[in-house]
């Protein structure tokens, strides 16, 4: 006679799951930043940008 929708529940496990994996990989990317010798990369990586804004800025005024 009633018929459960039983989806209902699917949308807030699904979500549950995403933000998992999110926290997973946020973890994995601030050990390897932290414990794998990424620190100097990505301190690399800022410099290398922050000097090619300075470059344009520098050479435009």
């Amino acid at each position: 006679m009633f018929q459960r929708n039983h989806d209902s529940g699917q949308a807030t496990t699904e979500y549950a799951l995403v933000l998992l994996g999110a926290a997973v990989i946020a973890l994995l990317v601030i050990a390897w930043a932290t414990d794998g010798g990424g620190a100097g990369r990505i301190g690399e990586l800022f410099d290398t940008v922050l000097s090619g804004i300075f470059d344009r800025t520098d050479s435009t005024g």
